[in-house]
């Protein structure tokens, strides 16, 4: 995820870390050479003139526009989605470590064990979306034993939850309101499975294929043809419009291609190393534990 301060008008021209141009530019220059070769050749392709005119582009470019915005409202969905369940996965870390220290006897929970059991969880889960490697925050967090478990489940997320929902419950079914207790506490691991499923859903159900291949066939076939029809209207000035509506349009399509997966690594995706240290940092505060420090942005303004 880029995260930069707002930067006035002149600044907003200029930027480039953060900006999709770096992923369009060879198409943009690809787009300037047909530009040029159309002006040159006066709408002509190996000797043949294309009898183009605006008025199909103008036909066409509002169908493409109402396609594009809906491309684009699919995606920003998925990534406005996903971040909900983030946040849900934060209210009920939150919300679970307290009522742990708030209603169970003290000493009757471990907390640097129940500590690393949910922030396991949390990491769990972001390598999970990511398919990296959960091996470090694994052994940081957790004893040996469990991590080998751990290594041989497909679904590790919910394995630790079940493990975090046994310990409470061999605690709670000894205290004289135990059912009571441990029906609260259980509805807060409640949500943080619907959150990993929710999770799972979003990253195993795309956007359906047909319509990314539609969208781009219909971008290039309307960029590529436009200098022809624009070059007898406005002469000289073919390759600059011609670049600035295909800039437009590809930047679009490159955006929702980016956060149409909103767990990637890609520069837009949600920064889920930094919410799961967000996440970490609360419950051990929390806990009275110590605190590691708060994710920072790179040089290039993002966050992991």
């Amino acid at each position: 995820m880029i995260v930069r301060p707002q930067a006035n008008w002149f600044r907003m021209l200029l930027v480039w870390n953060g900006s999709v141009l770096p992923a369009v530019l060879p198409q943009l220059l690809l787009m300037l050479l047909v530009s040029l070769a159309a002006l040159y050749e006066d709408g002509r392709v190996v000797g043949h003139h294309l009898h183009l005119d605006t008025a199909p582009f103008s036909l066409l470019g509002v169908s493409l526009a109402i396609f594009l915005a809906f491309r684009n409202n699919a995606s920003y969905q998925r990534y406005l989605e996903a971040r909900q369940l983030w946040g849900n996965i934060l209210i009920s870390a939150r919300a679970l470590t307290a009522q742990v220290l708030a209603y169970l006897p003290q000493g009757s929970v471990e907390r640097e064990v129940f500590a690393g059991q949910l922030v396991a969880f949390v990491h769990l889960l972001r390598h999970q979306l990511r398919g990296s490697d959960p091996k470090p925050d694994l052994e940081r967090l957790l004893p040996p034993d469990q991590v080998a478990k751990l290594s041989a489940c497909n679904y590790r997320p919910i394995f630790i939850l079940r493990d975090l929902r046994r310990t409470l419950h061999g605690v709670t079914e000894r205290l004289p309101q135990g059912g009571q207790t441990m029906w609260m506490l259980d509805a807060q691991l409640n949500h943080l499975g619907e959150a990993v499923g929710g999770c799972e859903r979003i990253a195993s159900t795309p956007i359906p294929y047909p319509y990314g291949v539609l969208l781009h066939r219909t971008i290039y076939a309307y960029c590529f043809l436009l200098p022809f029809g624009l070059e007898h209207a406005i002469g000289n000035a073919t390759p600059l419009i011609s670049v600035l509506v295909a800039y437009t349009l590809f930047a679009l399509e490159a955006i929702a291609q980016e956060i149409a997966e909103p767990f990637g690594t890609a520069p837009n995706s949600l920064a889920l190393g930094a919410i799961s240290r967000t996440i970490e940092r609360s419950v051990l505060e929390l806990c009275d534990l110590p605190v590691p420090a708060e994710a920072k942005a790179d040089s290039k303004y993002r966050l992991h």
